[in-house]
């Protein structure tokens, strides 16, 4: 279940699973590896900056169309 309350210029892991095209596994494996960084909610309800998925997302397209 979402958090239904969220700072900001934030993101769930469900949203930010959805900006990247990933599913919610992948996002932790971004975590675990240090390509992304939670900035707030819960151990069990993060939150990622919405600036550092949209700067993952466009790092990810750039390495696509590459």
């Amino acid at each position: 279940m979402e958090s239904q309350i969220i700072r900001p210029g934030h993101l769930t892991a469900h949203q930010t699973a959805r900006v990247l095209g990933i599913s919610l596994d992948g996002v932790r494996q971004l975590v675990r590896r240090d390509q992304l960084t939670r900035s707030g909610g819960s151990p069990r309800q993060p939150w990622y900056a919405a600036a550092d998925v949209a700067a993952l997302a466009a790092k990810r397209r750039t390495r696509v169309a590459a």
